[in-house]
Order: C-alpha cells, then sequence, then structure tokens
C-alpha cells in the first residue's frame, strides 16, 4: 500500500534536519513525506527545499500562516494533500529507529489505527545529537528516558501489543491510521487552537466511528528530542471541546478537513 508520512514542525529546522536524515536510512522509504508546518519562517522552507534538491525522497511542504499554535489544522492540510492509502504522523522533534516505517506497515490492520510509543532523549544529549547531527540512537545510548519504549522486538512486540480503547497514552507524535477512517470522521477539529488534547478528540471520533486502537510495543520505535515545554493556556477551552466529542459520542466534527481547501493556509 501506499504511505504518507506527515511530520509536524514549527520553527525548529536543526530538530528537523535530524528527523528527515532519520527517514532518508530507512529499510524502506515512505512513498512520500510531507512536512505539515505551522508558520515557520524560510529558514524551514531553505532546509525543505535542499533535501528536495538532494534527496530521492518525494517531500511536500504544506505551510500556513503562523497566527498562533494550530497544529489540528496543519495536520488537516497535509492528509488533504496527501495521496496515501495509508498515513503515519510523527513530530518534526522525533529521530526514528531505522526498521520504522517497515514495523508500522507490519502493524497496519483494516478497523484499527496503531499508537506508538516514544523515548525520551535528555536535554544535555538533545544538545549533542544537534551539534553533532547525530541520529543513530537505540537501548544503549546513555541519556534516555522511557528507555524501555527503545526496545526493538519483533517477537516481544508480538507478544505484548494490543488492543486496548481508552485514551490513556494518545499521542499524534506516534500514529498511524487509514486515510479512509480519517475522513470518515472529518480528520481533526479545526477548532482546537494552543497546545493539548487535539490528538485525543481525534481519536475519540475515530474509535466512536468503530476503529480500534492496537497498541504497537517494541516496534515502530521513535526517539524524541527534549525541548521546552509548549504553554498550557488553552486546556480549559480544549478539554471542553475533548469532553464534548466524549459525552455525546460524536464520530464526526463541523470544522474539519472539509471546511479545507487545496493550498489553504
Amino acid at each position: 500500500m501506499k504511505l504518507t508520512l506527515i511530520i509536524t514542525t514549527y520553527n525548529w529546522p536543526e530538530s528537523l534536519l535530524l528527523v528527515i536524515e532519520s527517514i532518508k536510512h530507512q529499510t524502506i522509504h515512505p512513498d512520500e513525506v510531507i512536512i505539515a508546518d505551522d508558520g515557520s519562517n524560510s529558514s524551514t522552507k531553505d532546509l525543505i527545499d535542499d533535501f528536495k534538491k538532494n534527496s530521492e525522497l518525494k517531500i511536500i511542504h504544506s505551510w500556513q500562516k503562523d497566527i498562533g499554535f494550530r497544529a489540528a489544522r496543519s495536520r488537516n492540510n497535509a492528509i488533504l494533500k496527501s495521496t496515501g492509502e495509508y498515513i503515519v504522523l510523527i513530530d518534526g522533534d522525533t529521530i526514528l529507529h531505522c526498521d520504522f516505517i517497515k514495523d508500522h506497515i507490519m502493524n497496519a490492520e483494516p478497523g484499527n489505527f496503531v499508537q506508538g510509543k516514544r523515548s525520551l532523549i535528555s536535554k544535555k544529549q538533545t544538545n549533542t545529537a544537534l551539534i553533532e547531527k547525530k541520529i543513530n540512537f537505540s537501548f544503549f545510548s546513555i541519556g534516555l528516558k522511557n528507555r524501555k519504549n527503545s526496545i526493538h522486538s519483533n517477537l516481544l512486540s508480538s507478544i505484548f501489543s494490543n488492543d486496548k480503547n481508552h485514551l490513556r497514552g494518545i499521542k499524534s507524535c506516534n500514529m498511524a491510521f487509514y486515510r479512509k477512517d480519517c475522513l470518515n470522521i472529518n480528520g481533526f477539529n479545526n477548532e482546537f487552537e494552543g497546545w493539548g488534547r487535539e490528538d485525543s478528540e481525534f481519536v475519540v471520533r475515530l474509535m466512536n466511528s468503530g476503529v480500534k486502537r492496537k497498541n504497537a510495543r517494541f516496534n515502530a520505535i521513535q526517539f524524541h528530542l527534549w525541548h521546552n515545554e509548549n504553554p498550557r493556556v488553552s486546556l480549559i477551552k480544549n478539554n471542553e471541546i475533548l469532553n464534548d466529542a466524549i459525552y455525546n459520542q460524536k464520530n464526526w466534527c463541523k470544522n474539519g478537513i472539509n471546511s479545507l481547501e487545496e493550498n489553504d493556509s
């Protein structure tokens, strides 16, 4: 099947550089890579243009105006531009294990979306990685938190991966789903602005539409670069939108992908 990898980013080209380098070293490449850019300046565009010239990867830059944190809308713009049957979401600060795409393909299953995990890189090791342009991390790397999440084993994955429909641990930095399932619920909710809960609300509607959650363990590994946390000032409003979807068992949002137009910014 054709696979689209979508990367969210905002004004951190040094990190995005490492992420794209880790994509170049995948054992199986995605059919297309779409950068869901939430309004970065020209430095990010220059980086992407340079990669497009010097890489065999098909890279698309999906950019929207910088008028605040709009990750939901940015992802929708990227999904609208995608042509893959299957979509994998990551963030622009997550370095990928070389079998990351291969693992997501192996874990793909109709009627399911896949939630992966991440291992956190310390602040000190993140600074080292950015300076040395390091993309090779493993269970044995120093400065890792959640170290067990860096164990790669197909055997352990087959034993411990499971289906559990709950919201705990939902993170769009390592999530995969069929494009048709996403369109069936109208994608992410554009009403979410500011950090938080847009991924959980998306999953609520997915599960309400009959799509089950599959947790990929010891597979689809990524290493998350350290950064300052985003402000939580929008959580009260965003929690209200999430709770409304839960309480009313919603499987559709009015302001989603169908509210956008091609090349919408």
